[in-house]
């Protein structure tokens, strides 16, 4: 700064008066100048010099801090590592004991989800229905389990095993065939039959609610489940399903006898037309030999008092007529076999009908046999095998119709050999009493012909 003001002042010497006072005067100045200048310079050095100080004692001051900090840092990372490895030994402790609890939580968590799924299912869940959500909770919860959670699940798994031995009668929603839903008095046995008003339920675990079955069990059972519902003795019958419902529920997809018949088609609908035929002839066959052998046999009682009204009594008829009187014997012979040959087609009417009808009932069998395996086919090479249902219309008829087929033809061929069989014993009863006629006139000839000897 001083050399500046030096450099200045020797600059403007030329532009100064000439007067030698001015330049002494200006000596004075630039000396007083220098004075200051060197002043302010030590003033700063100074000053300098106590800031270097205090930033060394600043510096000192860091140091002893960073250092405190240190020590510090040291003791407590120490600490910590003697705190970790404390944990990992604890931690390798507490999985020493508590290795076989795990194994013990895994095996209850298992049994609560089995339990969860009997439950689901279970006739008792309408009746009961807090059990679902604790064992969810239980079986899916990944928590120690604790004693009191313990106790719930083996308060549930008695429950269910007391409650499936009880016969019991609470209110209900229920589910009837219209779609409709009331609450009602349900009999539950167990955990396998439920009834309400007579009528069988199913429990669906999707809805949780217990609906009517749409086709009830046949056979008085529900006669049985009223009967049942009103008893107020110990003991009482019952019908109980050892599938939980299962087997009860399949009824619905069980076709009844006229489902099984439309199942048939046309052909089935001929196949039992022929058969009512064949009963009704046969039926009507069987009472008038019935009549007529009942007729026969009073006559056989009284042969001296022969009667038109049944076959043995016309032929017996035949050989007191005048005009048989004077026949001999190989004429009156014949005359009787023509009157048994006569006799003969009303006692053997209707069988020849009832063989053919045996006979074709089968072949219509294979009849529909044979055009449901065709719609079968058919509807393999329109839809291929995906679907069985589709099949299953056509293979129906072709078993349908072939058991029709074998249903009719079987008490028809009986009913035939019955009626042939009856039909054969009145024709051999008519065969000896005129082989008996022809005796008996042989006999009387030859005693009239030794009387007049």
């Amino acid at each position: 700064m001083s050399r500046v003001l030096t450099l200045l002042m020797l600059l403007a010497l030329p532009l100064a008066a000439p007067a030698q006072d001015s330049l002494d005067k200006l000596l004075d100045e630039v000396k007083k100048g220098q004075q200051q200048a060197a002043e302010a310079n030590r003033e700063r050095e100074a000053q300098f010099l106590r800031n270097k100080n205090q930033q060394e004692e600043l510096l000192q001051r860091a140091q002893r801090e960073l250092a405190a900090v240190k020590r510090q840092t040291n003791a407590q990372k120490a600490d910590f590592d003697k705190a970790a490895g404390e944990i990992a030994a604890l931690k390798k402790q507490l999985e020493e004991q508590t290795g076989d609890l795990e194994q013990l939580f895994g095996v209850i968590r298992t049994s609560a989800g089995d339990a969860r799924a009997i439950v689901r299912d279970s006739l008792t869940n309408p009746q009961i229905e807090q059990r679902s959500e604790f064992l969810a909770d239980l079986a899916d919860s990944r928590r120690p389990i604790n004693l009191r959670k313990l106790e719930g699940l083996w308060f549930a798994l008695q429950q269910e095993m007391t409650e499936s031995g009880r016969v019991v009668t609470f209110d209900a929603p229920v589910v009837n065939a219209e779609g409709e839903t009331n609450t009602q008095p349900v009999t539950r046995v167990g955990v396998f039959t439920a009834t309400s008003n007579g009528e069988y339920l199913n429990y669906v675990p999707e809805s949780g609610q217990l609906q009517v079955l749409p086709r009830q069990p046949g056979g008085g059972a529900q006669a049985m489940a009223r009967e049942f519902e009103a008893a107020e003795a110990d003991t009482a019958r019952m019908i109980v399903d050892p599938t939980r419902g299962s087997l009860l529920a399949l009824l619905v997809e069980r076709p009844s006898l006229a489902e099984r018949v439309r199942q048939g088609k046309e052909v089935g609908y001929v196949i039992i037309a022929l058969g009512i035929l064949g009963g009704i002839l046969a039926i009507y066959q069987w009472l008038y030999l019935m009549g007529v052998g009942s007729k026969m046999r009073g006559q056989l009682k009284r042969i001296d008092q022969p009667k038109d009204n049944n076959p043995l009594g016309r032929i017996l008829a035949l050989v007191d007529a005048p005009e048989t009187a004077g026949d001999d014997l190989e004429t009156l012979e014949l005359k009787l076999d023509e009157a048994v040959i006569r006799e003969t087609p009303k006692l053997e009417r209707m069988l020849g009908l009832l063989k053919l009808l045996a006979g074709v009932a089968p072949l219509l069998g294979l009849l529909g046999t044979v055009t449901g395996m065709i719609a079968t086919f058919q509807s393999i090479t329109l839809f291929g095998t995906g679907d069985p249902k589709l099949m299953a219309g056509g293979i129906s008829q072709a078993l349908v119709t072939t058991v029709l087929g074998l249903v009719v033809a079987i008490p028809l061929l009986f009913l035939h050999s019955l009626l042939s069989g009856r039909s054969r014993s009145l024709i051999r009863i008519l065969d000896e009493q005129a082989a008996g006629l022809i005796a008996r006139r042989v006999e009387r000839r030859k005693g009239a012909a030794s009387r007049v000897g």
